[in-house]
């Protein structure tokens, strides 16, 4: 039987364009997806766009459109950021749609109809950029927000309140009975740290914005735009549709979340689906900011890195390797043009590069251009074993950095292993062909394990040895097991994969 694999990102707000921050997160997720899809899990692997709520509005009002107008005009250009990215999602969702829109109505009406949304005032400090209420306690001096450093405003108006307030106790037990549903650890901390502080009522309504889905049994009120946007995760399963079964995707396998929407998606999101009836998600990933000068890039601030940029200087392949490699998930990074171009020609250049061009080099030049067959008690197939290991560990761990290192110790293993016996220098015969087709076996399982991080890459490797197909065809792990290269192929060199960046 097939396994499903569902990873979601954030949808990300079309009040400004896309930049390396949202390229981070949708990166993991396209990586850990295209693993799965190795696997020959069954995947669905959605992001899209946040369209509604006051800062889209206010947007909006300042760029002379209506807000659909608005939304039509930016959502597209993250769509085809994610192309130029080589994002394989299946799905992009928009909060627009009519899908969307039953979502989300059915999911309030669920959550009335149990009497845990009922009205009341509100009067306090909002930050329109965050879409969250804050106590004086929460705010830095000046009444600033804590995420955005600017003032936040005073709302005072009726709203339906969602009686979070009620769920401390469920929420805990829940998480004490899924240990690890949230990775890395210290931020499941702190995410039961909120709850265990205990947990206020929020709003899920607005009367003074036109601009969002209105509550089925009060058309005064619009959802409050967290209740909206969550819920596009079952959106995309078909919730809210009496025709289609959700419960054949859901619930999720991996919500991928930065550090700043813990509250909201491991707090707020299971209380309310809890009062839905609808089950919880299987597990959230929860990233650090990539961060530029210290600080975490924003449009208020103005450090805004556009991935597309990066892409004229790395190719498509390099940035995603920096993006994966060079930070742990869960904790933040420091972007610096520099370390980027540091860690292509070290781990790319250097490394996998070199290594595909002096093996299709020796080849040609020694073996006729017909690679080898490998040795089935190669020295190189003991690490070639660990590599696939920890790997395919460290993929299972939603740890990206951690499974590159993995695939990158067989390079490593493999390029001392060509040093110490200098084929180059060797005359042809049994022991050139020996060492060739270990090395060749070699760089074949190290395709399939880069594939979901350098997937054009690897695929341009995977043809110039000579393979049939793609790597998307093979599958794990019996693809990745010592001996898959057959021998008797013509192996070409072609132009340098990572040509190396003067800085």
């Amino acid at each position: 039987m097939v396994s499903r694999f569902y990873v979601t990102t954030p949808i990300y707000y079309v009040n400004a364009e896309p930049h390396l921050g949202h390229a981070y997160t949708t990166i993991v997720g396209d990586a850990l997806t295209r693993w799965h899809r190795l696997l020959g899990d069954d995947v669905l692997y959605l992001t899209g766009t946040d369209e509604h709520g006051l800062k889209i509005r206010q947007a909006a009002d300042a760029a002379g459109l209506s807000p659909k107008e608005f939304c039509d005009s930016i959502a597209p250009k993250f769509a085809d950021a994610w192309e130029r990215l080589d994002i394989a999602n299946d799905d992009f969702i928009r909060t627009t749609e009519p899908r969307h829109h039953a979502a989300v109505t059915e999911l309030l009406q669920r959550c009335y109809d149990a009497g845990d949304i009922e009205l009341d005032t509100y009067s306090g400090k909002y930050c329109v950029a965050c879409e969250e209420y804050y106590t004086d306690e929460e705010l830095l001096e000046g009444d600033n927000c804590p995420i955005h450093k600017r003032p936040v405003d005073h709302f005072e108006e009726e709203n339906y309140f969602f009686r979070l307030s009620r769920f401390q106790d469920r929420l805990l037990d829940w998480y004490a009975a899924h240990p690890g549903a949230i990775v890395p650890e210290f931020r499941g901390n702190e995410a039961l740290g909120l709850i265990r502080g205990g947990l206020r009522d929020f709003s899920v309504s607005r009367t003074s914005l036109d601009w969002g889905i209105r509550l089925p049994w009060d058309d005064r009120h619009v959802a409050y735009v967290w209740f909206d946007a969550l819920t596009n995760y079952l959106s995309a399963t078909g919730f809210g549709d009496p025709s289609v079964d959700y419960t054949e995707r859901w619930p999720v396998d991996y919500h991928l979340i930065g550090k700043d929407i813990i509250r909201h998606h491991c707090v707020y999101w299971p209380a309310m689906l809890m009062s839905a009836g609808v089950d919880l998600p299987k597990g959230w990933a929860v990233g650090g900011w990539l961060l530029v000068d210290g600080e975490k890039m924003a449009k208020s601030t103005g450090n805004v890195v556009n991935p597309l940029d990066l892409v004229d200087t790395v190719g498509v392949d390099g940035f995603r390797y920096y993006v994966l490699a060079e930070t742990s998930y869960g904790s933040d990074g420091d972007f610096s043009y520099d370390g980027l171009v540091a860690r292509y020609n070290s781990d790319l250049a250097n490394n996998l590069g070199n290594l595909a061009s002096r093996v299709a080099t020796v080849v040609g030049k020694s073996c006729g251009g017909i690679g080898p067959a490998p040795r089935d008690d190669s020295p190189l197939a003991a690490a070639a074993a660990t590599a696939v290991a920890d790997t395919s560990a460290a993929w299972d761990a939603v740890t990206p950095s951690r499974a590159l290192e993995a695939t990158w110790s067989l390079i490593r293993a493999t390029n001392a292993f060509l040093e110490a016996n200098e084929p180059w220098k060797m005359t042809p015969g049994a022991d050139l062909d020996a060492v060739m087709g270990d090395a060749l076996e070699a760089l074949r399982i190290v395709t399939l394990l880069a594939w979901p991080a350098v997937p054009s890459t690897a695929d341009a490797i995977w043809a110039r040895l000579g393979l049939d197909g793609s790597v998307a065809d093979r599958r794990l792990p019996g693809d990745a097991r010592w001996g898959g290269y057959p021998g008797g192929l013509t192996v070409t060199k072609g132009d340098p994969l990572f040509p190396r960046i003067r800085s």
